[in-house]
């Protein structure tokens, strides 16, 4: 009965962040991708109050709109660099959020089903010896088989249980690192452009390395690579 309720609340946590993800989960659409184009040719030529308004009602519900949004709006206004890049991380975490808790929640079932299969199966195989023991050692084989059917019972379930929850578990925390992989490109894509990289070893998006104004004048924007990004937002895992 534990495993089938565990179950049910598993099922309905799985709903329940589909949706949410389709509804919320921060992605790069073509409008957004159109927007960070021009951005990297001619930084001033991008409203970012016309890219929210251009935006339908269901496209105004991503994440990533508003972060792309502000994030150029601070630098078109010559915000501090630090702090743009302190407002940015802390809001890139905060959409990723409402997706974690659903996800820790679905990797606790994982985690615990197989365990109240065992205890299942350590108390069907108790029930069998007290049968054993109160009939003096001469249980017949109908008095046995009801504990030991528990047993392989309780086990089963929780492994049916289990296993599934386990690959929905490592889809899911697959699917939130490529959103997080979007995000910081993006992000990054559009810092590149207000304060360029000047060498490899100094990343363009250190917190100590420039804490002035990062918006200048447009110029050619190198190209992102693993050495000069910075993550703003952590997956789960």
């Amino acid at each position: 009965m534990v495993l089938i309720v565990i179950a049910l609340a598993g099922v309905v946590t799985f709903i329940y962040l589909m949706l949410s993800g389709a509804l919320f989960a921060p992605r790069l659409t073509r409008h957004l991708k159109e927007a960070v184009a021009t951005w990297q040719q001619t930084p001033g030529n991008v409203k970012p109050g016309q890219l929210r308004q251009q935006s339908g009602r269901l496209a105004r519900l991503n994440p990533l709109l508003h972060l792309v949004a502000d994030t150029m709006e601070s630098c078109q206004q010559q915000e501090d660099g630090t702090r743009i890049r302190d407002t940015i991380a802390r809001d890139a975490q905060l959409a990723l959020e409402p997706f974690e808790a659903p996800l820790k929640i679905i990797e606790v079932i994982a985690a615990l089903a197989p365990l109240l299969g065992l205890l299942g199966t350590v108390m069907g195989m108790m029930e069998a010896f007290s049968a054993m023991s109160a009939t003096v050692g001469r249980a017949n084989a109908a008095q046995l088989s009801g504990g030991i059917y528990e047993a392989l019972t309780t086990t089963a379930a929780g492994l049916i249980i289990a296993i599934p929850f386990a690959a929905l578990a490592a889809w899911i925390e697959f699917r939130l690192r490529r959103i997080h992989r979007i995000i910081d490109s993006t992000l990054v894509t559009i810092l590149n452009v207000a304060s360029p990289v000047t060498s490899e070893q100094e990343p363009m998006i250190a917190m100590t390395a420039h804490s002035g104004p990062i918006y200048k004048e447009p110029r050619e924007t190198p190209e992102i690579s693993g050495n000069n990004k910075r993550h703003f937002v952590h997956a789960t895992g």
